[in-house]
């Protein structure tokens, strides 16, 4: 039952994103905005969904249980997911899901931007870790966990060449260098 309710709101959450995400595209891309990483977006997204389908297969077929733990899995989980919040309203409408850049825009420097490059990446890999061990679903919280390393390997560098071609990254970012 407490799965059901989980997985429920967190694939609510996802699916407004995409709407977010959709609406920011398009003011984006009405601005001038261009895409870039577009090769290795649908393998994201297929890691993403099938996140969630392995999760729900590994809880209901190997009959896991909520974890022992699950008071510190829920509130590491908790927590980003209020980290994630902030993300998203510190970038506003140039947080995506896919790699769109507005030249010559400026490089949002606030919120958890003002300190770390990345910290969405961070919390979507605390997610995909964390999520499982909720429910002793060890396979997927290692399987997924060594798929998003993998999968920022590609995306971290396609995004930061982008930035840097096209807005104010690297002088923003020299100073961390």
């Amino acid at each position: 039952m407490i799965f059901s309710i989980v997985l429920t709101i967190v694939i609510l959450q996802r699916i407004i994103e995409l709407f977010i995400a959709k609406r920011n595209e398009k003011w984006m891309k009405s601005e001038g905005a261009f895409e870039a990483g577009t090769s290795h977006y649908p393998f994201m997204v297929a890691m993403h969904v099938f996140f969630f389908i392995v999760l729900i297969a590994e809880v209901t077929f190997l009959h896991r249980q909520l974890s022992s733990l699950w008071p510190i899995w829920l509130g590491i989980f908790l927590a980003a997911q209020f980290l994630r919040i902030w993300c998203l309203t510190s970038l506003g409408k140039y947080w995506n899901t896919k790699i769109i850049v507005l030249p010559n825009a400026q490089v949002v420097r606030k919120g958890p931007y003002k300190w770390i490059r990345h910290p969405n990446y961070i919390i979507v890999a605390t997610e995909l870790l964390v999520l499982p061990l909720l429910f002793n679903a060890l396979f997927t919280a290692i399987i997924f966990s060594l798929l998003n390393i993998w999968m920022m390997s590609v995306r971290i560098p396609a995004e930061e060449q982008a930035l840097r071609k096209a807005t104010n990254y690297t002088e923003e970012f020299q100073l961390n260098k």
